[in-house]
């Protein structure tokens, strides 16, 4: 994923060879009919996109969860002959500046994150005001719904941080550092808060700035030198798993490490036992749910969740699933 800060960043749709995602997916499919044919009798055929969707989320720099992510977006896209827009900053306002600008281009659809949700609230509650249908997906779950939007596509935090807390435990580990790598992110905090929740013993808590890998592998390094006691580091994205892999070597601790979400590097890491477990919250899902979904109520009226979250996840991996991930890592879908 790269970064964008100041500018949008946008991206038109890109097939990628895969079958449909889910089951689910494939029987909506054919109740709207709009695979190939789009959403009328009177576009049969054509080449042109039929309806135009943009996305915003709070990614930074070197975040491969939302390569995923997109990349599942695209596929949902170029079957549903959708263009699909992509915009990301980790600033709140620049995201409310960026859902705003796709309001002003009169995209068909929304979907955006809430990572920072009073900063979006506003532009959110006015895209829907506007006749534009938002989905929200990955964060901020419990305010999609207040904010009007369709639904919420992705994993309850709480529940998947009880599951690492739970997993920490049936492992006999008594003390769990939870690095959290962007302060303010309140599905972080949630996740670390269920953490602690599901885990028989302590927990604490270190924000480091996961846009700077050197300044993070220094934060919890020294954390790690300074408290022995430590026999467990939960990371909440893939990046700062190999980050603290580095950091446990260099401070010479034994903790374990677990991690929330996949990619490449993380599935070499599962391999080698360098991290324990990971929480796979299926990003690609998220993307290409969310753009389907859009292009189905456009077409067929439909809505999914009947007033809750769709979950996509926790899915718990470890070593023993590698040969299956490494594929899938590495065509970008999980």
């Amino acid at each position: 994923m790269i970064g964008v800060r100041s500018a949008r960043k946008v991206r038109t749709a890109r097939p990628v060879t895969l079958p449909a995602a889910t089951a689910l997916v494939a029987a909506l499919a054919l109740v709207a009919g709009c695979s190939a044919s789009g959403a009328g009798a009177g576009d049969e055929g054509a080449g042109t996109p039929r309806m135009t969707i943009g996305m915003v989320t709070h990614s930074g720099e070197g975040d491969t969860f939302w390569d995923i992510v997109q990349n599942g977006a695209e596929r949902a896209a170029a079957k549903d002959r959708v263009k699909f827009l992509y915009a990301n900053d980790e600033e709140g306002a620049k995201q409310a500046e960026l859902v705003q600008s796709y309001i002003d281009q009169k995209v068909d659809g929304l979907i955006v994150t809430l990572a920072k949700p009073e900063a979006l609230k506003a532009v959110v509650r006015k895209a829907v005001a506007h006749g534009i249908p938002v989905i929200t997906i990955n964060s901020g779950g419990q305010f999609s719904k207040a904010y009007g939007a369709l639904t919420h596509i992705g994993q309850d935090e709480s529940v998947a941080g009880r599951a690492v807390g739970e997993e920490l435990g049936r492992r006999g580990r008594k003390k769990a550092l939870c690095v959290i790598h962007e302060q303010g992110n309140v599905s972080l905090e949630d996740r670390c808060a269920g953490v602690r929740k599901g885990f028989s013993g302590t927990v604490e808590n270190l924000n480091v700035d996961g846009t700077n890998a050197p300044a993070s592998q220094s934060s919890i390094e020294a954390k790690l030198q300074s408290d022995s006691s430590i026999d467990s580091i939960v990371t909440l994205g893939a990046p700062m798993a190999a980050i603290s892999v580095k950091a446990k070597q260099e401070a010479g601790s034994k903790a374990q490490i677990a991690t929330f979400d996949l990619n490449v590097a993380v599935v070499k890491l599962l391999k080698a036992k360098d991290v324990t477990f990971a929480v796979d919250q299926q990003p690609y899902l998220q993307g290409y749910e969310a753009v389907d979904l859009l292009a189905l109520h456009k077409a067929n009226a439909n809505v999914l969740g009947g007033g809750r979250p769709v979950l996509t996840g926790p899915q718990l991996v470890s070593g023993k699933d590698v040969p299956k991930l490494e594929e899938y890592t590495g065509r970008g879908t999980r």
